[in-house]
């Protein structure tokens, strides 16, 4: 028996309402390049809206000109889509309180989680849309998912409730230690004054 190797999102499709009010969400608010459209081939009365969410993947809407959009939060219950979260860079993280503030859109504010920081607000039809921005930079040739594996392990040996920026400290330095070479002996850690 073997699994099904998956390699990473290839697309996440979501039922939307009217065309504009999607294109405006998620390329005038998020700033994802509105990349092409074409009928939902399962679907002729629906629309289908492709947007580059910034990495060459893709976010798309099912849009129907019937539909309105609802604020009221989407379902929570099991299977059910808790939210979808963006990666956003420390400047634009640093502008979203004050750019959904003029937008009026309601938000939770920053959230510290530790290993990064987050902002959550609903999109026009009540999805949980989480923008976060990382606390940290994985060494060269590594993801941030391995730094989070290796900071995870530092969490549980030294018995710690949540990943925090000592464990992402620590663990880029062993990562760095282990995958880049140096020709010193003894590259443990030195006061030099």
């Amino acid at each position: 028996m073997h699994k099904l190797q998956v390699q990473g999102v290839h697309h996440i499709t979501l039922t939307g309402a009217d065309r504009q009010t999607s294109i405006d969400f998620w390329e005038g608010l998020l700033g994802m390049p509105f990349v092409f459209e074409q009928p939902n081939l399962d679907n002729p009365d629906e629309g289908h809206l492709y947007f580059d969410p910034g990495d060459g993947r893709l976010i798309t809407v099912f849009t129907d000109e019937s539909r309105r959009p609802d604020r009221r939060r989407t379902p929570t219950e099991p299977g059910c889509v808790h939210h979808l979260a963006f990666n956003v860079s420390r400047a634009v993280f640093s502008r979203c309180v004050e750019r959904l503030d003029e937008r009026g859109i309601g938000h939770s504010g920053v959230r510290d989680r530790g290993f990064m920081d987050s902002i959550y607000f609903k999109d026009p039809l009540g999805l949980l849309i989480e923008l976060a921005c990382y606390k940290f930079f994985p060494p060269t040739g590594c993801t941030h998912a391995e730094v989070l594996i290796r900071a995870h392990r530092l969490r549980v040996e030294r018995g710690d409730r949540a990943i925090g920026e000592d464990h992402l400290a620590d663990a880029i330095e062993m990562m760095v230690r282990e995958r880049q070479p140096s020709i010193s002996f003894d590259r443990d850690a030195k006061n030099p004054w």
